[in-house]
């Protein structure tokens, strides 16, 4: 897979613990395009590979722009982007991909929590350019903490601000999506807690009409391991192997010399998604929308297993 090699050109507070970061090609060629609700894969320093969502116009092709939140419990990603980043810095990076798409629908509402606002933003710009009717519900804990707020403000009655400190609480997610409109596809975008309410409180819309992008998987509670695990078959090296409960598929693979491209090892990112030739996978990641998984013939092999006794994989 081949990498983008791009130049830091401009990195600029945007909000207390928020980065707004602007890349161009190195040999300052048109960028590959992307579409709203895409993201990069920054290859960093120490081997760190993290996926930050494009804020910017899809139809500019001369400049990336992403939106950093410094995590506290960061794995060095953000850290080092907050910490360290700097303007003339090179990076690698992926080309653009895309877990979060935007799909055509009547009306759209959009709900973002903290940095979850930078995929958005994008899909904004693409609703204003399409005349799309659209609302935004943006939440942070307090209004220092909220990301491109001047350019949002500008929107109007477009966008509602809720901040925790300041209404007393967290967003009323339930009052919120109890009288959405027919036909209106929620996107949501933020820390566990949020988009957790929008999938509880939300049940009672269409499946299909809601929309998620996890930063980090959310809590599941225990479970006991299933059975004796399952086999992978890998259908170009002819090997295969055991995969025992309360271990991975991609674990069992890099135990075994196979090299698969991973990331985030939650099942977020989609940086593993891998071919199944014969099988059925169980997809237990947040990427794939549910309505898609019986027909896949690929999963990500950092947290799907297998519903049939073997799996076949395209390795």
């Amino acid at each position: 897979m081949s990498l983008l090699q791009l130049r830091v050109t401009s990195v600029q507070a945007e909000a207390r613990d928020v980065l707004r970061v602007e890349l161009e090609a190195a040999g300052g060629d048109e960028l590959p395009a992307f579409e709203p609700g895409a993201h990069l894969t920054l290859h960093l320093p120490g081997g760190l590979q993290r996926q930050y969502s494009l804020a910017g116009d899809w139809r500019e092709r001369r400049r990336y722009v992403l939106g950093v939140g410094r995590a506290a419990d960061s794995r060095g990603g953000s850290a080092y982007v907050h910490g360290s980043l700097r303007i003339g810095d090179e990076l690698s990076c992926s080309e653009p991909a895309n877990n979060f798409r935007l799909v055509d629908a009547p009306r759209y509402l959009f709900i973002a929590g903290g940095i979850g606002v930078t995929p958005i933003l994008a899909m904004i710009r693409w609703c204003e350019a399409q005349g799309r009717p659209w609302q935004l519900v943006y939440a942070a804990r307090s209004r220092v903490r909220m990301g491109f707020h001047e350019e949002l403000h500008a929107h109007g009655a477009k966008v509602r601000f809720h901040c925790d400190d300041e209404a007393g609480g967290p967003l009323a997610v339930q009052a919120l999506l109890s009288d959405t409109a027919p036909q209106t596809h929620v996107y949501c975008c933020g820390p566990a807690p949020l988009m957790e309410a929008v999938r509880e409180h939300g049940s009672h819309l269409d499946e299909d009409h809601l929309h998620f992008e996890w930063f980090s998987a959310p809590a599941l509670e225990a479970q006991a391991p299933e059975g004796d695990g399952f086999w992978i078959d890998l259908k170009r090296s002819g090997a295969s192997l055991h995969v025992p409960p309360g271990q991975s598929v991609l674990e069992v693979l890099e135990a075994n010399g196979h090299e698969v491209p991973f990331s985030c090892r939650e099942g977020l990112c989609g940086t593993c998604e891998t071919g199944v030739c014969d099988g059925e996978p169980e997809h237990l990641d947040y990427v794939y929308p549910p309505a898609q998984r019986p027909q896949l013939r690929t999963m990500l092999v950092c947290v799907s297993r297998a519903r049939s006794p073997r799996l076949t994989l395209d390795l």
